[in-house]
């Protein structure tokens, strides 16, 4: 069962997002709040795997909320819902050590998919915030390949491999599986690539992975 904190300030929002995650039978809404400082307090006190937060709420926006449950419940995987896809909400969620990034105009199936991939270890972006990142990317291409290529120099053969499952999205156990290693092993060697390559999350070792060109693209050269 994955245990799921909900946080947002408009009450029939939450009710539709709880009704959404009801209709999966492995997830549950443990506590919901209206407010990032609620939201924090009620995650030191539920220890949810998941906290799904408003990116503008009163008292503590979520993206404070989510760099305050960062530092007080680091196993908490946040997951940001929001109607609101500027890029600087995305940078600054993706910096704070959000594992996800979804819009409330998204499909249902969307946020089901988020919080399952991400209480699975794994990140998660909205298909239209991925969209928004790579056409980022876009510009300087080589630039930033040829950059992120010498960030990855410092890994070995085995966490470089990691690196490359990590980008594609795969989970924890879908690496452990591919690599037929058992599922410990694994989150040491991205806790390791996450450490070698001085980054928060998954999802900043995802982008390096983009980057550096180890995950491909329909459509982009090989």
């Amino acid at each position: 069962m994955i245990r799921v904190l909900l946080a947002d300030d408009e009450a029939m929002i939450r009710a539709g997002v709880r009704a959404i995650l009801s209709a999966d039978p492995g997830v549950e809404v443990v506590a919901e709040a209206a407010d990032g400082r609620a939201a924090v307090e009620l995650a030191l006190a539920h220890r949810p795997d998941v906290a799904l937060l408003d990116i503008r709420m009163p008292r503590l926006d979520g993206l404070s909320a989510a760099a305050e449950l960062r530092r007080a419940v680091p196993a908490v995987a946040v997951v940001m819902l929001t109607t609101f896809g500027e890029d600087e909400y995305i940078e600054r969620a993706l910096a704070d050590g959000a594992a996800g990034f979804l819009l409330k105009s998204g499909d249902p199936h969307e946020l089901i998919a988020g919080v399952r991939a991400v209480a699975d270890g794994a990140a998660y972006l909205s298909p239209r915030v991925a969209q928004r990142l790579i056409s980022e990317f876009g510009g300087g291409r080589l630039t930033r390949r040829a950059a992120a290529r010498r960030r990855i120099a410092v890994l070995s053969p085995r966490e470089t491999e990691v690196l490359a499952l990590v980008g594609a999205g795969m989970s924890n156990a879908e690496i452990a599986a591919r690599l037929h290693v058992v599922e410990g092993t694994v989150k040491a060697y991205v806790s390791a690539v996450l450490a070698r390559l001085d980054v928060r999350n998954r999802v900043q070792a995802a982008i390096i992975a983009y980057e550096a060109g180890m995950v491909h693209e329909p459509g982009d050269p090989p």
